[in-house]
């Protein structure tokens, strides 16, 4: 039977997912202030006439779709590559406000700024399925 002990350098991995908490928030307040703005009310998820709304509230909702495969390979990778998960996570949250940021100009093309944020999802991917391994004895 394998044994996992927290390594003490995860607190990198914890303060990578609290840095993702602030990039969720802030993209949440950005659709906030967009409602108000072009006013969208609620509960209206979409508006039917107002792509720019349209692209900020797809940017948030398309993170908030990703953001639990993140945080179990950023928590689990991270048992075994703290380091490398934490820079992960970092370059996930690059990526999304990039993402957020050229999504949110109204030209969905523009979104694809915060591609390199796939980089860090490889690099979480990686270190939790080199754990997973690890642990099955495979290599």
């Amino acid at each position: 039977m394998a044994t996992l002990t927290i390594p003490a350098d995860y607190g990198y991995v914890i303060l990578s997912a609290v840095g993702s908490s602030f990039v969720v928030a802030w993209q949440a307040m950005r659709v906030g202030a967009a409602r108000k703005k072009f006013k969208i009310l609620y509960p209206t998820m979409y508006s039917s006439d107002n792509d720019v709304f349209n692209c900020i509230q797809r940017a948030h909702q398309n993170t908030l779709e990703n953001y639990p495969q993140f945080l179990y390979m950023l928590f689990i990778g991270g048992l075994d590559m703290p380091r490398l998960c934490a820079a992960g996570g970092a370059v996930w949250c690059l990526g999304r406000i990039a993402y957020t940021l050229g999504y949110s100009t109204g030209d969905p093309k523009k979104r694809m700024n915060g591609a390199f944020g796939y980089i860090g999802t490889f690099m979480l991917l990686g270190a939790t399925v080199k754990l997973a391994v690890n642990l099955l004895r495979w290599i």
